[in-house]
């Protein structure tokens, strides 16, 4: 890849977004919309490609699930794409505004950030997520997936770039993707370190992945973290409701960020429990206990070391009995990502101290974590889950992609 080059076109195509307004990106993106409906037989057959030689590879069923795509899964593509048409378009919007002593009219307005560029493993959904909430913002954009997916990203930017190409006023210009080749991240590299190309680089997919973006990273980063994300069972809990989320936030979908990987147990109902899930987990979840929660269990194993704040991304799951509350938000706390944390309780009290002293993006009361998602909090598509306290935190959706410009207004002041 000639990172100059890349970025530059990236750049000129940023700058004539920037020009445009909701009506001209809307008409672009309902022109791709339609365009993913026709074209579903030659993406699906694309990625049916990725997907088989992922089974060649050995790649596990959990993981294979990420990258899958089907008519039901470019049906959810297209609706989070038409979310994405319906909202507001940030540019412009005014966040506040003054007048001075001295007759100055100063605003605060949203801007797009310029490039964007992403790096991003399996997901082929991302592909469009990304596209459609950096084009709407007014954003030009450098796909980097996963060469597991690769043919089927391939196949998504041919289908989106010819729809553009084919509006009046469609920028095709503003996506582009990094041809990958199996073990090598030269292309990485070469984005990590694009100093005045490439505006903001965001990571997405596993622990390994995003370490070595926010390590190696010479340009700005919004850190998407990686999800060891807990429930906590609380001595006021209702335990059949704490049955019922459990089996949703690991089970339902386990290869997501979103998905559980530590239950944690009060003693005081430890005994009445973990029998109650171990039952409605039915055998589909390979529990890991720890000393105190695996004489309630029929069929666990000893959890090591390793398995406190391990991601599973499969139907694998840590259990841990503690004394207390405060035990329980100071394992968390040291254990988590910052993703997203849930406790299951009848008590005000303990949910309100949890909420304040848990150190997430996103804390739960009496609710499966797997709501922590752009489309289930409204926001259509999403760019990740970014776990940093800096510009944003949570699911990303289109505002995160712009930043604000102060515009002042005079009539010939001077200091």
């Amino acid at each position: 890849m000639d990172i100059k080059k890349t970025s530059s076109s990236l750049r000129s195509a940023s700058q004539k977004l920037a020009l445009q307004n909701a009506c001209d990106k809307n008409a672009a993106l309902s022109a791709v919309a339609l365009a993913l409906d026709k074209n579903r037989a030659s993406i699906i057959a694309a990625n049916e490609i990725d997907v088989n030689q992922a089974r060649k590879n050995g790649l596990s069923e959990s993981i294979i699930d990420r990258l899958l795509l089907d008519n039901k899964r470019i049906d959810g593509i297209i609706s989070s794409l038409r979310d994405v048409i319906a909202q507001t378009d940030p540019v412009g919007e005014e966040i506040t505004g003054w007048k001075t002593p001295n007759g100055l009219n100063i605003r605060q307005v949203r801007v797009p950030l310029g490039v964007v560029a992403i790096i991003y493993e399996n997901r082929p959904n991302v592909t469009v997520d990304a596209f459609s909430l950096a084009y709407k913002s007014g954003n030009a954009i450098l796909l980097r997936g996963s060469s597991s997916s690769y043919n089927s990203n391939k196949e998504i930017v041919r289908v989106i770039r010819e729809a553009l190409a084919g509006v009046e006023g469609g920028v095709p210009d503003a996506i582009e993707l990094v041809e990958v080749h199996e073990h090598d991240h030269s292309d990485v590299d070469q984005i990590l370190n694009a100093v005045g190309m490439i505006d903001v680089c965001l990571p997405r997919g596993g622990k390994k992945l995003i370490q070595n973006v926010v390590q190696n990273a010479r340009i700005p980063v919004i850190e998407t973290g990686s999800g060891v994300c807990h429930l906590y069972v609380d001595s006021e809990a209702n335990l059949e409701m704490a049955c019922r989320v459990a089996e949703n936030a690991k089970i339902q979908r386990p290869s997501v960020c979103n998905a559980i990987e530590c239950i944690l147990v009060h003693s005081k109902v430890a005994a009445q429990f973990l029998p109650m899930l171990e039952k409605q987990f039915a055998g589909r979840v390979k529990l890991h206990a720890d000393e105190k929660a695996i004489k309630h269990l029929k069929e666990a194993v000893p959890a090591t070391e390793e398995d406190y704040g391990n991601e599973y991304l499969d139907y694998e799951c840590c259990i841990k009995v503690v004394e207390s509350i405060e035990e329980a938000i100071s394992y968390i706390n040291s254990h988590n990502t910052k993703h997203s944390e849930s406790i299951i309780s009848e008590s005000r009290a303990n949910t309100r101290l949890f909420q304040a002293m848990v150190d997430a993006s996103c804390v739960y009361v009496n609710a499966s974590t797997r709501f922590t998602d752009g489309g289930e909090f409204g926001f259509g598509a999403e760019l990740g889950i970014s776990t940093q306290k800096l510009h944003a935190r949570g699911p990303m959706g289109i505002k995160v992609l712009t930043t604000t410009k102060y515009l002042i207004d005079g009539d010939g002041q001077i200091r």
